[in-house]
């Protein structure tokens, strides 16, 4: 067979944005290249969740709703708790006012600091006595008390028409609620409590609080009151007590002193004792008055009597003692002048005489009185020596009697003292039961809630929307990470680490329905395609590339193209072998080859597409020729391959420009065929005369086939289908080419489904879909016209 002979065409710079004979090259497929730091073996990372979470978003959004509408539907049929609030404060109590502290039997323990009293406070407000008492208060309903309005469950049963609660058992029940549900905590480090109650009747719930507030302060008052009328009373009946003992200890005090014939003044002292004690001051004062006198007699004794201070401090004397020297000083004066005989002189001698005389008699007369004097001290002294002397023996003689009388005294005085004592506390705490205080202030009373408590619509709706979101990522992420095949694109990218050549978007959502005629149709009335399509050939994806020229699908595998074309870029040649395969059947492979060899096609490259696939060959039925001879034929073929007629196994499609080589009859034991060298020298001759070959091999992991002509080829392109290719799978058939020495170019996801995909990928599909159809399918005749 004469090979028709075709200019070799060079390979352009197919950039993204650019077009090329009449194709829009797409933007961002080029060969993906894997993610820098990312391993082969890496686990799921965020952004692999991320990408479940955006590819079933809608699940999720389901679930999420769902959650909301349970919450919803479990918050009406409840009925609305009411919380109603109190504050009060705490104070500390002055224990020492109008002296009350010397009355309480109890007071506060050394130590106890604010918050230890106000946490004693809160749990006396939370006493079953004191709740006793304010649900005693309350039990009693009053008309119009219960607010059925309010209460969803009671709009529920009369909207069912059921029997309604009894009013009674509807306020018994709030009234327990509001028991059980009372919380009481300080507010911080203040003196602040807060008394929190929560019921289904609001005007209950406040009821309650401001009830427990007032019950609580009566009950504080009531305590201490009590208290202290008990201490008053206990000092009443010891005062009493007291009172009896005293008049007994006084009456028998007075009898010991009338039987012993004591005598005892105000000062509680005996008359004895008291005349003692004067005798005692008496003779003291007279001995010290006798030695006085006694010591001025001795020195008038033995001294100059001009001398003695009495003498000198007399009046008298002193003025006789003027006198005379005034007459001696006379006399001398004249005797030495005159003699003896001279008047003057006989009349100052008998003067001075005189004077002498009566200046004797008084010196004379104050010795005697000095003598006197101390007679009588000594005299005196004497006497109240023996008066003392008889005192002392007769209080000796009481001082017998006076122990016994001292043991009554003290006795007396002792029950006097404890009288007194207990009189002064009995009045004391005569006043302080008088007085009715409490530490205790309501700072803010309660008043009816106007919004319930709970439960809180926006906010369960807000919870159950929260619950149903976990709920459905994990639902999601669970369903996933059981479901371990390749799904979309750049999974193959993450996993593999291994460039994406492509996506290859399901003809069930790109070449179905009404779009697609109108596409047809647009195709035949504008004549877009250059090359009829042949009648033999029916319209089947498998030659989408050909048949649907201006389609989505056909566009994907242009750019897979594309991709591979930029494989060979940067010095990189280019190989002229590729072997497509899988890692199972039903991947897509032979549609995936088909379509590459005829988008090859378009770009002038002459294309032999050779079908492996021995054990079950398909590309003779796609491009409609015949099996009968084939690479089998050729295998089996004695002769050295140079005298053989290689043009006679190769048939001519009905797409310019791609040729095929059928797989032939089916042979067994067909992969010991691929061993020998015939194998490597065919692909060497049809790599002279085509510009690409492409092979199309068995599912890898079952069939070694593959394995064995990617090493004679210049690369392998593993086909994956997107919901089928398991990661395990896919890992499998790159650790195998790998541990081989084959070159990967890369991997095309097959069979992908826009529509379930996460938002950036369907948005770029659905996009450029919609564009598709707006050009070739829509209405406006200004643009048919053109």
């Amino acid at each position: 067979m004469e090979q028709p002979q075709h200019k070799m065409p060079q390979v352009v710079d197919l950039q993204p944005g650019v077009q090329y004979r009449g194709y829009m090259v797409p933007p961002g497929y080029g060969p993906m290249q894997p993610e820098a730091g990312q391993t082969e073996d890496e686990g799921p990372g965020l952004v692999e969740y991320w990408r479940v979470l955006q590819r079933r978003k809608g699940t999720v959004i389901l679930i999420s709703v769902l959650g909301l509408l349970l919450a919803v539907l479990i918050t009406l049929p409840m009925t609305p708790v009411y919380q109603a609030k109190a504050l009060i404060e705490v104070q500390d109590v002055n224990d020492n006012f109008l002296n009350m502290k010397n009355v309480q039997q109890f007071g506060n323990v050394a130590g106890m600091n604010v918050m230890t009293d106000i946490q004693t406070q809160i749990k006396i407000l939370q006493s079953d006595s004191l709740l006793e008492r304010v649900s005693d208060k309350l039990k009693v309903v009053k008309p119009g008390q219960i607010e059925q309005e309010g209460d969803r469950v009671s709009a529920w049963r009369r909207a069912l028409n059921l029997p309604e609660e009894d009013s009674g058992d509807a306020h018994a029940q709030a009234l327990s609620m509001a028991k059980g549900n009372l919380k009481v905590r300080a507010a911080g480090q203040t003196r602040i409590v807060e008394v929190l109650v929560e019921s289904t009747d609001r005007q209950l719930a406040s009821d309650y609080a401001n009830t427990l507030t007032t019950e609580f302060i009566e009950q504080n008052m009531e305590a201490r009151w009590q208290q202290t009328q008990k201490t008053g009373e206990w000092l009443s009946r010891q005062l009493d007590e007291m009172k009896i003992k005293l008049e007994k200890s006084e009456e028998s005090l007075q009898a010991y002193a009338r039987s012993s014939g004591l005598l005892f003044t105000q000062e509680k002292t005996s008359v004895s004792e008291e005349k003692l004690k004067q005798l005692q001051t008496g003779m003291s004062a007279a001995t010290a008055d006798r030695i006085g006198k006694q010591s001025r007699w001795e020195m008038a004794e033995t001294a100059s009597p001009e001398t003695l201070p009495d003498v000198l401090n007399d009046a008298t004397l002193r003025a006789y003692s003027t006198n005379l020297t005034e007459l001696r000083r006379q006399l001398a004066e004249l005797k030495a002048t005159f003699t003896a005989s001279y008047p003057k002189v006989q009349k100052l001698e008998p003067q001075l005489a005189t004077i002498e005389a009566a200046y004797q008699r008084e010196r004379a007369a104050i010795l005697k009185r000095i003598k006197n004097e101390f007679d009588e001290a000594a005299r005196r002294e004497k006497l109240l020596a023996a008066d003392y002397n008889g005192q002392t023996r007769l209080v000796r003689d009481e001082g017998e009697k006076g122990i016994q009388y001292g043991i009554f005294r003290r006795e007396v005085d002792s029950n006097r003292t404890l009288y007194e004592g207990m009189l002064g506390r009995v009045k004391e705490a005569s006043i302080a039961g008088a007085i009715r205080a409490s530490n205790v202030r309501i700072v803010d009373p309660a008043k009816p809630p106007k919004r319930p408590s709970r439960p809180v619509l926006p906010l369960n709706a807000a919870l159950g929307l929260l619950a149903g979101v976990f709920a459905g990522v994990g639902f999601v992420v669970t369903t996933d990470r059981a479901n371990k095949t390749l799904r979309d694109p750049g999974d193959a990218t993450f996993y593999l680490n291994l460039p994406e050549l492509g996506v290859i978007p399901s003809d069930k959502v790109m070449g179905t329905g009404k779009t697609a005629k109108k596409i047809k149709a647009a195709i035949h009335n504008e004549r877009l395609l250059t090359v009829g399509v042949d009648a033999e050939l029916a319209e089947r994806v498998e030659l989408v590339v050909h048949q649907k020229k201006p389609s989505m699908m056909a566009e994907s595998f242009r750019a897979t193209l594309t991709s591979i074309l930029f494989a060979g870029q940067n010095g990189v040649e280019r190989p002229k072998a590729l072997v497509y395969t899988s890692a199972g059947p039903g991947e897509g492979k032979s549609t995936v080859v088909s379509n590459m060899a005829t988008a090859l096609a378009e770009i002038n490259q002459r294309v032999l597409l050779i079908d492996a696939d021995t054990r079950k060959p398909r590309q003779h039925a796609i491009f409609g020729v015949s099996n009968d001879r084939g690479l089998t034929t050729l295998l089996l073929d004695p002769l050295p391959l140079a005298e053989r007629d290689l043009a006679s196994f190769i048939q001519e499609t009905q797409v310019p420009g791609v040729w095929l080589l059928p797989a032939g009859p089916g042979v067994a034991s067909a992969t010991n065929l691929l061993y020998g060298a015939t194998m490597a020298q065919l692909l060497d001759a049809l790599k002279g005369q085509f510009d690409v070959v492409l092979i199309d091999t068995p599912p890898m992991l079952q069939i070694p086939d593959a394995r064995i002509l990617g090493r004679m080829a210049g690369g392998v392109i593993l086909v994956l289908r997107a919901g089928k290719t398991t990661r395990d799978a896919a890992k499998a058939m790159r650790n195998q080419l790998q541990q081989d020495g084959t070159k990967i170019m890369g991997t095309i996801l097959n069979d992908w489904n826009p529509k379930m995909s996460p938002g950036g990928y369907y948005g770029y599909a659905g996009g450029y879909y919609k564009s598709y159809k707006g050009y070739y399918g829509g209405t406006d005749r200004n643009e048919s016209k053109n």
